[in-house]
């Protein structure tokens, strides 16, 4: 991976969906397409920086199906477990992975493998975008490899009109939604699992058909919450290299607080968003927690 300091390309569009180009190889996604799916494989799709909720699941997968594995001194880090469907891993032959296999993805509708329409289950996991749009600024200038954004307010803008990696979020939730019924699909929030993550993972659990003790639930509770997670090094990510993150600027997970937006919008923010928004999802019968108050 190579550093943006090289000056090297950072996004480029792939099918109408802008990628970042040192890290997903055209090959690679032309491959998906065809990626033959099993019946018991399960993608996780979020919007990239809804965040926790794509590293939070992550480890409750991994916790769910392979605790013994993501636990003792040979632990394995939950994106080894859980991998990114299209990001092309030189240690891991997704066709080789014993089954049940666990993926998350932040691919549109449009690039997922065509087989997951008969196969496999799809959990969709949103988070409110106001919430995103804050967490999503932030990595830009933690991760090394997309670029630094000196402007909140330039950045958002990029952010509404889809000119970030994942294109737009509105195009984003909206097509996943709106097709939800072609697959065996599960939305769910990342603003309900942070309100009641029991109730969240019983939810989980039962759309996957596992059956789980008292005992159980009990653990992947405890270990699932966020504080937990946070200062876990499996889930973490601190475990990657210096060469993915600058870790002068913050951490991997950094809040995880519904409603965190409050402290970067200002008013003339929050007015251009909501006129932005609801004009785009007028017709979406969705809705978001924006403050944890309510």
């Amino acid at each position: 991976m190579e550093n943006r300091k090289d000056h090297r390309p950072i996004i480029s569009n792939y099918k109408g969906f802008n990628f970042i180009s040192n890290v997903h190889d055209q090959k690679h996604l032309d491959s998906l397409e065809t990626f033959e799916i099993r019946e018991t494989d399960v993608f996780v799709i979020t919007y990239p920086k809804s965040d926790t909720g794509t590293t939070w699941f992550q480890y409750l997968l991994s916790l769910l199906y392979y605790s013994n594995e993501v636990e003792g001194e040979d632990a394995k880090m939950t994106i080894e477990v859980v991998p990114w469907i299209e990001v092309h891993m030189k240690k891991q032959d997704y066709c080789k992975k014993p089954s049940p296999r666990l993926f998350v993805s932040h691919l549109p509708y449009n690039l997922i493998p065509n087989g997951l329409k008969e196969k496999g289950k799809v959990i969709y996991v949103a988070r409110n975008p106001k919430d995103v749009a804050v967490s999503f600024y932030h990595f830009h200038n933690f991760s090394n490899f997309l670029e630094n954004q000196e402007s909140f307010g330039d950045f958002l803008n990029k952010f509404l009109h889809g000119n970030v990696f994942g294109s737009s979020w509105f195009d984003h939730i909206k097509d996943w939604y709106s097709h939800k019924h072609e697959f065996d699909f599960l939305y769910i929030t990342y603003e309900e699992m942070n309100k009641d993550l029991r109730s969240s993972v019983l939810k989980i659990s039962h759309f996957l058909d596992k059956k789980l003790d008292e005992k159980t639930i009990d653990m992947i509770v405890e270990k699932g919450s966020f504080k937990n997670m946070k200062n876990n090094p499996v889930a973490n990510s601190e475990r990657l290299s210096s060469e993915h993150f600058d870790r002068s600027k913050g951490s991997f997970l950094r809040k995880g607080k519904v409603g965190d937006w409050k402290n970067l919008f200002t008013v003339a923010h929050n007015e251009r968003f909501d006129e932005f928004y609801w004009k785009a999802m007028k017709d979406v019968p969705l809705d978001f927690i924006w403050d944890p108050c309510e």
